[in-house]
């Protein structure tokens, strides 16, 4: 009877006094108006699971339509417009007086004197891609006042408006749910799955033990009954989402926290994180095990090359550490930005006969918080100190190649990496070929390239990903593809011209068109299709329109088309 005595006590100061575990916000509520005119809602918020990245604001829902109304959410003004081909597309920043910035992105059109100084700026600049600072006092705006047009440009993939909340000092990103906004939310989080990790070795070098949950009145517990560990560190990890009232689109949850035997020993927030900081997600989550096809796990506490962002942790960095041969209870929590909680409750206990994990030991151990170099005859590279997240057993192969050329396994794609960091590969070419050097990585179905550059018999580029890297000589011009538009035409009836731009390593460094020997403004959403909409930079009469583009070696792509208009 003490014994649930106590438990219900526990219940009632621990899970129903979040305010204690977690973060007291003083953000302002109702500052901010809902900056779309559309229909309340959204299809994801801040801190939903992305590749590589937390998801950074939310996703504004726009009736599945482009060219809705978006307004300024507050009085201030604008203080920079950003427009570029994957990202965020056409994007504008507003300052406002309480040291707050709110973001709109995957714009179409801007309000019409912001857009026609937008326009003068790229030509000035004779480039489409830009970020633009604007003057203080050239575009303040009030609140509710329009200043673009909704769209679908830039990473986006359906119509929709992507909006954020910074802090205008340090450009962190905060929770754009914590600040009153007209998003009602009475839906608990859900708690799909928990996995327990061995601490006693890596998490790369182990699969997690999976469990199942069921809910029985409110609170989530383990199926099957309460678990043996077979180690004297272990450490959580959850399957999770969270839903509002409104829609039934699974989001990211906000926050979750970790007690043993009533001590809180571990808990994140999600919340004030800046894009320079976004990809310790990677380190957030089991990498290894989704990028093998599994479910998202979030990690309950940091990896040890982890930075200190979002985790807070007792003295043995929220790891559960087994001193005794008794059951522990756990309590974890989950919560979402409207203070909705789920709680689960297992208890857990040592085996009687601890086994000793075996890792698959390699000739070369990598460490995370360490400078890691790796050298052999033909291929070497390091890793800055804050490169890993946790210790890899580095796995190398040379591998054939159809061209005669060296291919090298450095890992694989399954170990995340933080940092961007230098390959070098030792290889024979032509002294005319020196400057016309690309590496490849490639895994799967991903490749990605880089100029290598020659250093004493060495080409090195930088990567931030793992995989096999080989080099190859890129002599290979871009080509550029008229869509519906051509040498000689009567272009009087047509409302652009578009150009699809392709090359062998994928990346376009310079695309260039002159209209009658003048700088002309494409623009290159999604990077394949370069168009001109017609405007009165064309007049009527015969026109000659010369098209360059230059891929990452130099070379060199160019088109002459005449035209009448």
């Amino acid at each position: 009877m003490k014994i649930l005595s106590a438990t219900i006590l526990f219940y009632l100061t621990h899970f129903f006094c979040t305010a204690q575990v977690f973060t007291s916000k003083n953000y302002p509520k109702n500052y901010f108006k809902w900056p779309v005119g559309a229909a309340v809602g959204i299809v994801a918020n801040f801190g939903e699971l992305r590749p590589n990245h937390y998801h950074m604001g939310l996703d504004c829902r726009t009736d599945q339509k482009e060219n809705v109304p978006v307004y300024a959410a507050a009085d201030g003004y604008i203080a920079k417009v950003k427009i570029e081909p994957y990202g965020f597309g056409r994007c504008i920043y507003i300052n406002h007086p309480n040291g707050l910035t709110t973001l709109y992105a995957h714009l179409n059109t801007f309000e019409p004197a912001l857009e026609k100084y937008v326009t003068q700026q790229q030509y000035n600049l004779q480039q489409w891609k830009v970020f633009l600072d604007i003057p203080a006092n050239l575009f303040k705006v009030k609140q509710g006042d329009y200043i673009a047009a909704s769209g679908n440009t830039g990473g986006s993939q359906g119509p929709h408006t992507h909006f954020e909340i910074r802090d205008t000092k340090s450009d962190k990103c905060l929770n754009g749910l914590m600040f009153g906004l007209p998003i009602p939310d009475k839906v608990p989080p859900e708690i799909i799955r928990l996995a327990v990790y061995d601490r006693t070795i890596s998490t790369y070098g182990q699969s997690p033990k999976l469990y199942s949950l069921k809910k029985v009145n409110g609170i989530y517990s383990v199926v099957g009954g309460n678990i043996t560990a077979s180690s004297n560190k272990v450490s959580f990890a959850l399957t999770m989402q969270d839903k509002n009232s409104l829609s039934s689109n699974p989001n990211g949850v906000y926050a979750a926290a970790v007690f043993d035997n009533e001590k809180l020993i571990s808990r994140f927030e999600l919340d004030s994180i800046s894009y320079a900081e976004t990809r310790y997600f990677n380190a957030h989550i089991d990498y290894k095990t989704r990028a093998s096809g599994g479910p998202w796990l979030q990690y309950l506490s940091p990896l040890p090359g982890y930075e200190n962002l979002i985790y807070k942790t007792d003295n043995n960095k929220g790891v559960l550490v087994f001193s005794d041969s008794e059951k522990h209870i756990i309590n974890i929590i989950v919560v979402d930005a409207n203070g909705n909680q789920s709680k689960l409750n297992f208890e857990i206990m040592p085996s009687k006969t601890l086994s000793v994990k075996k890792e698959i030991i390699s000739s070369q151990k990598f460490l995370p918080n360490y400078l890691n170099i790796f050298e052999k005859a033909k291929v070497k590279f390091y890793m800055p100190e804050n490169a890993l997240y946790d210790t890899v057993n580095f796995v190398y192969k040379e591998l054939p190649s159809a061209d005669g050329k060296n291919i090298f396994q450095l890992m694989n794609a399954t170990i995340p990496v933080q940092t961007y960091f230098p390959v070098s590969i030792k290889e024979n070419f032509a002294v005319e070929d020196t400057g016309k050097i690309v590496m490849e990585r490639f895994y799967g179905s991903k490749k990605d390239f880089a100029k290598a550059q020659y250093n004493n018999g060495w080409y090195t580029a930088s990567f931030r990903e793992f995989g096999n890297f080989q080099l190859m000589v890129d002599r290979t011009p871009p080509t550029i593809l008229p869509v519906g538009f051509r040498d000689g035409m009567n272009a009087a009836g047509l409302k652009r011209i578009l150009f699809q731009i392709k090359d062998n390593t994928e990346d376009i460094v310079n695309f260039t068109a002159l209209l009658d020997g003048k700088w002309l403004r494409f623009s290159n959403d999604k990077g394949i299709n370069f168009i001109y909409n017609f405007d009165d930079k064309c007049e009527p009469g015969k026109h000659e329109l010369k098209i360059s583009a230059t891929d990452q070696v130099g070379n060199l792509s160019e088109r002459t088309y005449k035209f009448i208009r």
